[in-house]
């Protein structure tokens, strides 16, 4: 295809799948249960966090997490008491456990009480078309409480070659919104333009059937370069096309 049938056509699928319909079967479905901004941005990054594996299982457990914070995550989160900890003791999702669970819950009330939130965090340290070296920095102050090493894994780095789909993945949905209902658009501080594509093997694998991606690694060196070919396509909402990659892998095995 040259640049303009591909582009008609991840228009297309882009199209077809950013619709009120995806959220029943997405992890998205968990912060659309909130209405009050900071309990989206809560219920967001903590299902966001979780979400590699079986996507039942995602949302199951992402459940779970908001039953254990009272379905209030914004007040569990800045009035806890550490004894209230003790009741995400048995939480587990793969290899995040109870105690990965109690440290999000004192990184997050840190990063509120301290940095005026996340949506701050990011604004500040946003570059004009990237928002890969915010997620560094909110990294290095989400985790300046107190914690276990282990829990670092749980956010990952760009600036440590990672493709940091999952936090990528959060950012779509707090900054983009086109109508649809599907992302939320909550940061409207920061813009559609500045986000990368939340790459795993899914997408990743369309990407490279399309020819928009060469390289073989699901990497930071690999974002950068879908980054720029999904740019070229639009560069006011690129991550829209996010919808067409993972959606013609889910739901067209047969072509993808």
């Amino acid at each position: 295809m040259n640049k303009k049938d591909l582009k008609d056509f991840l228009d297309e699928k882009a199209a077809l799948y950013e619709q009120p319909k995806f959220i029943g079967t997405d992890p998205i479905q968990i912060p659309h249960q909130f209405s009050g901004k900071e309990d989206r941005e809560i219920a967001g990054f903590l299902t966001a966090t979780i979400a590699w594996g079986n996507r039942k299982s995602i949302i199951n457990n992402a459940t779970q997490m908001m039953q254990l914070m009272e379905q209030e995550p914004y007040n569990f989160v800045m009035h806890h008491q550490e004894q209230d900890l003790k009741s995400l003791n048995h939480f587990v999702h793969r290899t995040f456990n109870g105690t990965d669970f109690g440290t999000f819950i004192r990184g997050l009330r840190h990063i509120y009480n301290n940095y005026a939130g996340m949506e701050a965090i990011f604004k500040s340290n946003a570059e004009t078309k990237s928002l890969q070296t915010a997620i560094h920095t909110f990294k290095k102050h989400f985790f300046e409480i107190e914690h276990l090493k282990r829990s670092q894994k749980h956010v990952s780095d760009p600036l440590k070659k990672s493709a940091a789909k999952r936090i990528n993945m959060f950012l779509r949905w707090m900054i983009r919104s086109d109508g649809k209902n599907v992302d939320f658009g909550l940061w409207d501080s920061l813009s559609p333009a500045q986000l990368s594509c939340p790459l795993d093997v899914h997408s990743g694998r369309v990407a490279r059937q399309l020819g928009l991606l060469k390289r073989k690694q699901n990497d930071a060196t690999a974002v950068a370069e879908l980054d720029k070919a999904l740019r070229k396509l639009d560069p006011q909402d690129p991550v829209k096309y996010d919808f067409a990659l993972f959606g013609m892998s889910a739901f067209e095995k047969n072509s993808f």
